[in-house]
């Protein structure tokens, strides 16, 4: 049984991380969030410290360590642009780290992490949990064997509705998380590189507050990408049914079904993690890279082969109302 601590509890994502701690047989000692929501820890340890500040959360991990209680593992659950900081105080801690996703807005922070990494002899892990999907899985296998010489033509689409809320929050601050390519789809990049291969080209067609479209030619695949966390965006089927999510990878034409099998993939990336088998931090470099290049790079409107749906007029700015 390791001894896990966690930050960010009271994050969207924190659930599946206690849950992973506790599917795979270990135990939460500790844990940070600057806000105190956070009874859903009742359903998994009680019993574990809880902090609203990070000086007293430090001062606590550094006791236990003096007291013989070295805490093994640092989950990171918080904001995006804290990622880094926070896996730097997991090594530096003796721990590794186990970081949800983007692990970091910058390519170049990996590589200092790298160095760390050395430093202190301990391991920092992305989740990546799309690469455990099985259907992902069977999809990179599916291209693999294909003729060496066929290259996949590929539109993905990701709509998940968002309230104002959104914009007020650091979500809605593109230095905090990136933007939307990054904060929605980093999971998605990482996903296409995995499958398709290392990116040829990459062009940007729209990179506003509420959506974000491009072109991606990679090795193996010519992809017209769309992303937005806009409702208005929603294919029309999709809103007769009243749902605010919308998840579409198509091949061909042909729509390739992922939507199920998500719910446990946290507790089996911990499970490859615990096994020595996670994917570390020059695994997570090329997705990184990409959406830090899709991000900087000067949008160049709807221009060649672009997503139908980018075509969508963009809805205004809520605070510009």
């Amino acid at each position: 049984m390791k001894d896990f601590v966690l930050i960010g509890a009271a994050g969207f994502i924190a659930p599946r991380h206690l849950k992973a701690i506790k599917d795979t047989g270990n135990r939460l000692v500790a844990a940070l969030d600057k806000f105190d929501s956070v009874g859903i820890m009742d359903s998994y340890f009680p019993e574990a410290s809880f902090f609203t500040e990070f000086e007293r959360f430090d001062r606590h991990i550094e006791k236990l360590r003096r007291n013989g209680r070295q805490s093994d593992c640092l989950s990171i659950c918080s904001p995006n642009y804290l990622h880094d900081s926070h896996i730097r105080f997991g090594l530096r801690n003796g721990m590794d780290v186990i970081c949800e996703k983007p692990l970091v807005l910058n390519p170049w922070n990996v590589e200092t992490l790298e160095e760390l990494q050395k430093e202190t002899g301990r391991n920092v892990y992305n989740i990546l949990q799309l690469r455990l999907h099985p259907d992902i899985i069977a999809l990179r296998e599916k291209v693999r064997k294909a003729d060496p010489k066929e290259v996949f033509d590929i539109d993905l689409s990701y709509i998940t509705s968002r309230g104002n809320w959104y914009y007020t929050s650091w979500k809605g601050d593109i230095s905090k998380s990136g933007g939307i390519a990054t904060n929605i789809g980093i999971h998605f990049f990482d996903m296409l590189l995995w499958v398709f291969g290392p990116v040829k080209q990459n062009i940007v067609h729209l990179h506003n507050h509420d959506r974000a479209a491009g072109f991606l030619e990679l090795d193996k695949a010519r992809v017209r990408w769309f992303l937005s966390i806009n409702e208005n965006t929603l294919p029309d089927h999709i809103r007769e049914k009243e749902q605010r999510t919308y998840r579409s990878l198509a091949m061909k034409g042909k729509e390739i079904e992922f939507s199920d099998g998500f719910k446990d993939l946290h507790t089996v990336s911990y499970q490859a993690i615990l096994a020595g088998k996670g994917f570390a931090l020059r695994e997570a470099f090329p997705s990184i890279e990409l959406v830090h290049d899709i991000r900087t790079r000067q949008p160049i409107g709807l221009k060649g082969d672009y997503h139908p749906l980018a075509a969508l007029p963009a809805g205004p700015h809520p605070f510009s109302i």
